[in-house]
């Protein structure tokens, strides 16, 4: 295995990680962190067009092609990739700030770690 293939596949890993933990860091992390977070995330598809880990494990986003498309692709999931792009990009972190606040502030429950 030679240092690039390396590099690439700890990237996708850690892509996997953090997209993971951005499924549950609603219950684990307090909201006034999450939101500017997620917000984060949205500012990366708006100023540059795509996330900037595809690019080091070398997910081209040719086609409508993201992170989560590759992921349900290899699942076996054959969504259109413009419509799982459109939910990633537009809708998916906002929710899940949503969630956050509701679960949070709304529902009265302390984040698991902080």
């Amino acid at each position: 295995m030679n240092l690039r293939t390396i590099r690439h596949e700890f990237a996708f890993w850690s892509h996997l990680f953090v997209t993971l933990l951005a499924w549950v860091a609603p219950f684990l992390f307090s909201w006034q962190i999450l939101i500017p977070a997620y917000a984060a995330v949205m500012l990366q598809f708006a100023i540059f067009g795509r996330c900037l880990l595809n690019r080091e494990h070398a997910l081209e986003e040719e086609d409508h092609a993201t992170f989560y498309s590759y992921l349900l692709e290899r699942m076996g999931y054959s969504l259109p990739r413009k419509n799982v792009k459109w939910f990633v990009r537009r809708f998916l972190y906002p929710t899940m700030s949503v969630v956050a606040v509701v679960w949070q502030w709304f529902l009265g429950n302390s984040p698991l770690l902080f």
